[in-house]
This record gives structure tokens, C-alpha cells and sequence, in this order.
């Protein structure tokens, strides 16, 4: 689909009116670069021709686009939460990139989540999985291969392999993941 100005004021007209998002093509932000792209080249040549009719339609394009991304933003934190809650997903009327945007938000607040549930294990299941007492201990997920290394506490760790999962404290987390080797 191709955009237009009149079809980005209509999207940002009923982004405002509704509490829901609105319905986008699933290639939405493509095609919006590509619309911006081309709308940009024309207002750097009205900047040389002086034409302050088309450089006011760039700048309020450029805040409509800009609301868009923020109202629909809220809405799919607000829905990324709801679905959190209730175990039902749904992405509809998403484009490509937010529902991305969703699913990794959501993964983010189920690993929340299970944090917050291990702190409320009864006896019973505490003695079957005993839950991490030291909540600067974090399970991070391995993205490349790690030789052993000595911590900033002193202790060796490792060797690590790509895919592995294990509990680290969390200032080795946040080294490893600050060099790109691992997944908080």
C-alpha cells in the first residue's frame, strides 16, 4: 500500500480517537519511510524554492508520524501488560516491527514475573525447586562461547557454551551482556 499524507492524517485522526490500535498494513513502517523518504526530498527542495506552504506540511507530517509512534507505543505496552495478566496475546493490527517490539516486551515481563512468583513458593515447592535467594543472582542466556574466567568476586565461571542458561551474579551479567555475550 502506498501512503499519503491524507492517509497518515486519517491513521493519526483515529490513533487519537480510540483506545484500541488502529488497523495498519503489516509493511506500515516500510512503507511510511518510503513515503517520508520521498516527502523529505520535496521539502529540501521547497527549502531552496522558499516555500513555506510545503516546508508547514513537512513539519506537521512529521509530528503527526511522530504521535502515531507514540500513541501506538502506549498501546502496545498497555497491551503487551494486559496480555501479561491474562495469558492472551493477540497482535492484531500490528505491523511487522511492533509486533516484534510486543513479543519482546512481553518475554521481558514473564521473566519479571517469574522473579516476582519465586519470592511466593509454598514449602512444598520450595523444597522441589528451591527458588534463588539472592536476587542479585540472574539467569542470563548465553549468546556466544565463554572461556572460564575469574569474577570481580574472585570465583571462576565458565567455561560457558552458546544456548547455556545459568545464574550469574548480576555485575558479571551486566559485563558479559554490555560486551554482547549474553541475554539478560
Amino acid at each position: 500500500m502506498d501512503l499519503s499524507y491524507d492517509e497518515i492524517r486519517r491513521i493519526h485522526r483515529l490513533e487519537r480517537s480510540t483506545a484500541r490500535l488502529v488497523e495498519v498494513e503489516h509493511s506500515f513502517y516500510n512503507d511510511l519511510n518510503s513515503f517520508i523518504t520521498e516527502e523529505k526530498e520535496e521539502y529540501m527542495n521547497s527549502l531552496k524554492n522558499f516555500s513555506v506552504d510545503r516546508a508547514r506540511q513537512f513539519t506537521n507530517l512529521k509530528r503527526m508520524v511522530e504521535e502515531i509512534f507514540s500513541m501506538r507505543e502506549k498501546k502496545i505496552l498497555s497491551r503487551a501488560l494486559i496480555a501479561n495478566r491474562t495469558e492472551e496475546a493477540s497482535e492484531e493490527h500490528m505491523a511487522s516491527q511492533e509486533k516484534t517490539l510486543f513479543n519482546e516486551i512481553l518475554s521481558n515481563l514473564q521473566k519479571h514475573n517469574k522473579l516476582i512468583n519465586g519470592l511466593f513458593v509454598s514449602e512444598k515447592n520450595a523444597k522441589k525447586k528451591k527458588p534463588t535467594k539472592d536476587l542479585n543472582i540472574l539467569l542470563v542466556e548465553i549468546i556466544s562461547d565463554i572461556p572460564s574466567f575469574i569474577g570481580t568476586d574472585m570465583k571462576e565461571y565458565g567455561p560457558f557454551s552458546k544456548g547455556d542458561e545459568v545464574e550469574i551474579p548480576y555485575k558479571i551479567a551486566k559485563l558479559l551482556s554490555s560486551r554482547k555475550l549474553c541475554k539478560i
